[in-house]
């Protein structure tokens, strides 16, 4: 766990708990990243570059260690020549998935509010 995560947790009685949910799940791209191992399953690193065709490698690889950090997701190393490194989504990743489909309804709702207005 990141101490950041790791320090929302211990104060969580204190704090909202809907702060350590953004603070696990917020970043620009962990949602999209959490979304395609959710669709496809397992994924290599370049395979996720490529559906997120945006994000730049380093971005992906901090994403990418800041949840596995944080148990959202596991990454398998295979001992071979060229290394071959797969992640997909453990349980809790799985179940954040919850979290980000009300997320998106949200967001799509939130969106045709803000077309609304103008």
């Amino acid at each position: 766990m990141r101490p950041q995560t790791e320090k929302a947790v211990r104060a969580w009685r204190t704090s909202c708990a809907a702060e350590i949910t953004t603070m696990v799940l917020g970043g620009a791209w962990k949602p999209s990243i959490l979304h395609a191992l959710a669709e496809h399953g397992v994924l290599r690193f370049g395979e996720l570059s490529r559906l997120l065709s945006d994000l730049t490698d380093r971005v992906l690889t901090r994403q990418l260690r800041e949840l596995e950090s944080d148990g959202l997701l596991r990454r398998v190393v295979y001992p071979q020549v060229p290394p071959k490194v797969e992640y997909s989504l453990t349980e809790l990743g799985e179940n954040a998935q919850e979290v980000l489909n009300a997320m998106a309804a949200w967001g799509r709702s939130y969106a045709s509010h803000a077309a609304e207005q103008r």
